[in-house]
Parts: C-alpha cells; sequence; structure tokens
C-alpha cells in the first residue's frame, strides 16, 4: 500500500476524518492542513487505519499484564 492511501481505513473512520476537516476549514485553516490535521486526529484517536471487526486483537496494557502475573503468582504459591 503506497504512503497516503487510506485504503485501510473503515468507513466511519473516513467519515470521522471529513468532520474534523470541515471543522477545521471553518476555523480559516486551508484546506491541505485540514486534512493533515484530520487524518493525524484520527490515527490517534483510532490507532490508525484499520478493519473492522471480532477478531482484531489488541495488546495488554502494562497493568493487565502486571496484574495477570501478581494472580498467576499468587495462585502458584496456594
Amino acid at each position: 500500500m503506497p504512503q497516503g492511501d487510506k485504503g485501510a481505513y473503515t468507513d466511519k473512520q473516513r467519515r470521522k476524518a471529513e468532520h474534523i476537516e470541515e471543522g477545521y476549514e471553518k476555523r480559516g485553516m486551508s484546506a491541505k492542513e485540514a486534512e493533515r490535521r484530520a487524518w493525524a486526529t484520527v490515527n490517534k484517536q483510532d490507532g490508525g487505519g484499520k478493519e473492522s471487526g471480532s477478531g482484531r486483537s489488541r495488546s495488554r496494557s502494562e497493568a493487565a499484564k502486571k496484574g495477570w502475573e501478581t494472580r498467576r503468582k499468587r495462585a502458584a504459591k496456594s
């Protein structure tokens, strides 16, 4: 996929970017800068372009990993 290709984004993410872009343009920003910032915002909020679906996994946070290790150690002592 070439750089700048929006093929991996869902329809919802595209609509969100378009709405954000319109808001930036209303504030007087150039169309090109508004588009750049809109996609940067979508990436920050949603973690980048991705297809929707229940099979998509998420990595565990550090707190979740620590909690799992603590529970496992306690279970081993019992």
